[in-house]
């Protein structure tokens, strides 16, 4: 007699599904709603600096693409998407925001990473309606977008713009901006998150601030609020210490977002990934492989119309104290405990407080080069001097071009240096961080015709953004002949994707809440501590030759500032600078 059959088991439900309906819960089993999670308020203790967990601060869209055409692009799509929020631009008729902010909203929306219920608010002193306002948008974004504006998508995202006509430092202004953001919420369901962005000159930073605090828009009550800071920070490190106080008065630091672009550049966020990804690379990230380490920011434009700002600025405050400054950082830093915002920026930190920022007088001739452009050529066309440019004094002092060593402090980079330069009216507009390798301590292929140059490695920050390797190999011909080839490999090719604007990045991450590529107040205030104490130098030097020449612009002034023609590499001192310790600047 052949035995009844058992009956298969009930397949078990999912993890954490719901029971069906009249079945008994079982034992162990996971409720089927959860308590909502409560939000709690800026002014509560203990939870300000507490840690998130990370579904608390990113989502994920899961969705599976089909498979790419090209390997390299696989997986890219995992993508963040933050919650609705309104993004209030301050500035909202200025350059920044019409070239940059405006933009990149936009091509986040057309990514698919803002969601639809969104909106900018623009807070400017220009009286203008909604309609004027999004007219105006519509223009910048036809003309800035990296992506072509698509109509249906414009008509949608514009019914999410407003404008609040307002002065920044005017109560009652304000209190209709808190009235106007109630209203929006009410209306787009933003839930109380808003992201207010400083898009104006850095004089109106202390008043937007003050009023924000002062009418409560700094407080976190429904949803998150936080606040983007372009840079200057300051023009020194007094001012830096005093923008921070301000600031902190108003709002915690978990809130704040120092904006500096170049971190939202592609191969500047690579560089971590190149470092600290892979096997082959750190172990020769130190002292006794590397010979050297060169940065440049090289503009071949001059000042475009902004010589009273420039005037005020010069290469140091404008380049050098935070474009340059972070890109060492990042060079220089030793690996995080993990991939998170403090963990990053505390390591960036040490490196800048491992640099020396005791500036004497030897000091400052021997190891820094302050030049400025005379008339030379640009391109195919002739271009004035500096001194000769719009609001520009005829005796300016001001630097167009600085050339420094710099050397880290600590036992990964010890005596090691590292040479900065960036510059104005340059033969041509490039990014690059090249860390060039010792040479092998014994050179067996002495027999060739020439000694193949010292292994480099550069990272090509713009334009054509990529990383190449140099290294030696032999000629494939009889006899031994050893030259230096070049592996290079760039985004564009490779991915054969477009790369986000740097606005579009970071804007992304401000309203995700991940602060990894901003900048924290001790941060900020490290790096003016090593430029700070060199543009004091400058200026000790100016006041000394103005009282001792009427005529600044006699050749005994030179020796503080080296003039150099347009269209060239820069000053010859710059030159020197690198060829009296027996090396020389990489051609770009």
């Amino acid at each position: 007699m052949t035995p009844p059959r058992t009956p298969a088991p009930a397949p078990k439900p999912a993890k954490g599904a719901a029971p069906a309906k009249g079945a008994a819960p079982t034992k162990g089993a996971a409720p089927a709603e959860r308590a909502p999670r409560t939000t709690r308020s800026k002014t509560e203790p203990s939870t300000t600096h507490a840690p998130r967990r990370r579904e608390s601060l990113h989502v994920f869209r899961a969705d599976t693409p089909p498979a790419p055409e090209n390997p390299l692009r696989a997986g890219t799509r995992l993508e963040r998407i933050p919650g609705p929020c309104i993004v209030v631009v301050f500035g909202a008729t200025g350059d920044l925001t019409q070239r940059r902010i405006l933009p990149a909203i936009y091509n986040l929306r057309r990514a698919g990473l803002l969601p639809p219920e969104s909106a900018v608010l623009g807070f400017s002193r220009r009286p203008l309606s909604d309609d004027a306002f999004r007219t105006m948008a519509r223009a910048a974004v036809d003309e800035f977008s990296r992506m072509p504006l698509e109509k249906a998508l414009w008509d949608d995202f514009a019914q999410g713009i407003y404008y609040q006509q307002g002065n920044f430092d005017d109560p009652p202004d304000f209190k209709a901006l808190v009235e106007r953001l109630e209203q929006i919420d009410a209306e787009r369901g933003t839930r109380g998150n808003r992201l207010f962005y400083l898009a104006t000159p850095p004089s109106a930073y202390t008043e937007i601030v003050d009023s924000l605090g002062k009418t409560g828009l700094d407080r976190q009550r429904e949803g998150w609020v936080r606040i983007v800071i372009e840079k200057p920070f300051g023009h020194d490190l007094e001012s830096a210490r005093a923008l921070n106080d301000s600031v902190m008065r108003v709002f915690d630091e978990s809130q704040v977002y120092r904006i500096d672009h170049y971190l939202g550049k592609e191969t500047v966020r690579n560089l971590m990934v190149f470092r600290f990804g892979n096997g082959i690379f750190e172990p020769l990230w130190n002292r006794r492989y590397v010979d050297h380490v060169q940065i440049t920011v090289a503009e071949d434009l001059g000042i475009e119309g902004r010589g009273e700002f420039y005037e005020q600025a010069g290469a140091s405050r404008d380049i050098l104290q935070n474009h340059m400054m972070q890109l060492l950082s990042l060079v220089a830093m030793e690996p995080p405990i993990a991939f998170e915002a403090d963990a990053l920026r505390d390591e960036k930190v040490r490196v800048l407080r491992a640099i020396d920022p005791v500036w004497t007088d030897a000091r400052a001739r021997a190891n820094v080069v302050r030049g400025q452009y005379i008339a030379g050529w640009s391109a195919d066309h002739p271009v004035v001097a500096y001194r000769a440019e719009e609001e520009v004094s005829p005796t300016s002092t001001v630097e167009t071009f600085v050339a420094l060593k710099l050397e880290v402090q600590n036992w990964r980079w010890a005596d090691v240096p590292f040479y900065l330069r960036t510059g104005k009216r340059l033969p041509k507009r490039a990014s690059e961080i090249a860390i060039q390798f010792k040479q092998p301590p014994l050179m067996l292929f002495r027999d060739t015709t020439a000694d193949p140059e010292p292994n480099l490695l550069a990272l090509r920050i713009q334009p054509d953004e990529g990383i190449l390797l140099r290294f030696a190999a032999k000629v494939p011909e009889l006899g031994l002949e050893v030259r230096s080839v070049n592996m290079d490999f760039t985004y564009g090719s490779s991915f054969m994707k477009d790369a986000p604007e740097a606005y579009e990045t970071l804007l992304l991450d401000a309203m995700l809440g991940d602060a990894s590529l901003f900048t924290r107040a001790d941060e900020v205030e490290a790096a003016w501590g090593v430029v700070s104490p060199l543009i004091d130098i400058w200026h000790e030097w100016d006041a000394t030759d103005a009282a001792e020449s009427a005529d600044p612009t006699d050749p005994s002034a030179e020796e503080e500032v080296c003039f150099y023609d347009a269209g060239t590499w820069g000053p010859q001192a710059a030159d020197r600078l690198i060829e009296h310790d027996g090396r020389r600047w990489r051609r770009l």
